[in-house]
């Protein structure tokens, strides 16, 4: 493929590190286009529902060049942006060396138990290749009566719009992302990961697996997008 990175379903962590480094740069920018300007409707509820406040402590996990992480730190809570991705994190600290960017795989996270108010991650879980091993350790960081927020895109609840969607993701997206993108191919592969993602209730339910307590959930788009929240009792 030309020296071009592209992740496969499967998940492994190098390969999905090393397409995020290919599209550190332009990867705000590329996805406010491709989600018709939606993603920032989506930030907006996930820092409503992650509600930081001061002398908290929130983890931002998939953080990326950390455009996530800005809304929790404006709040006053200590924000820590975490990826596996070198690139993003270097983009992320050019952009705002004041932030404590970390180096960290979801599924081993570098910080000791009951660290963190909350613990989020949007858009990231998906790229993760043990899902539940990622929910237990979100939840072993998080101190007791704390709370993850997971953003992630999910199964429309209409199903003509459904279809209409799936159609965009796996014929649209790539034509757009080779516009706008550094790594259209990159984009191939988020599509095809979208498409493969459970439902809003099979993730609720890997929650609950992974010691959640009071799990729910709600549709943002349509479902296009939902907002999953737990506690830890």
């Amino acid at each position: 493929m030309g020296g071009v990175t592209r992740a496969s379903l499967d998940k492994q962590p190098h390969e999905v590190a090393s397409m995020f480094d290919d599209v550190a740069a332009h990867y705000d920018l590329t996805n406010d286009v491709l989600s018709l300007g939606q993603a920032r409707l989506w930030r907006k509820a996930v820092a409503q529902a992650v509600d930081a406040r001061p002398a908290q402590k929130v983890l931002d996990l998939a953080a990326g060049t950390a455009t996530s992480s800005r809304p929790f730190a404006a709040a006053g809570a200590y924000t820590v942006p975490c990826d596996f991705s070198l690139g993003m994190l270097k983009v992320g600290k050019e952009r705002q060396p004041h932030m404590p960017f970390t180096a960290g795989d979801a599924t081993k996270l570098p910080f000791r138990d009951d660290t963190f108010d909350a613990v989020t991650i949007s858009f990231g879980l998906r790229n993760v290749q043990d899902t539940d091993a990622a929910l237990r350790e979100m939840y072993r960081v998080t101190k007791p009566g704390g709370r993850v927020v997971i953003c992630e895109f999910s199964q429309p609840t209409w199903k003509p719009f459904r279809t209409v969607y799936t159609e965009y993701l796996m014929r649209a997206l790539p034509p757009v992302a080779t516009a706008v993108s550094s790594n259209p191919e990159a984009y191939v592969y988020l599509a095809e990961s979208i498409r493969a993602w459970p439902a809003q209730s099979a993730l609720a339910a890997r929650l609950q697996g992974a010691g959640w307590s009071k799990v729910a959930w709600r549709n943002l788009t349509g479902g296009v997008v939902a907002l999953h929240r737990g506690f830890k009792a």
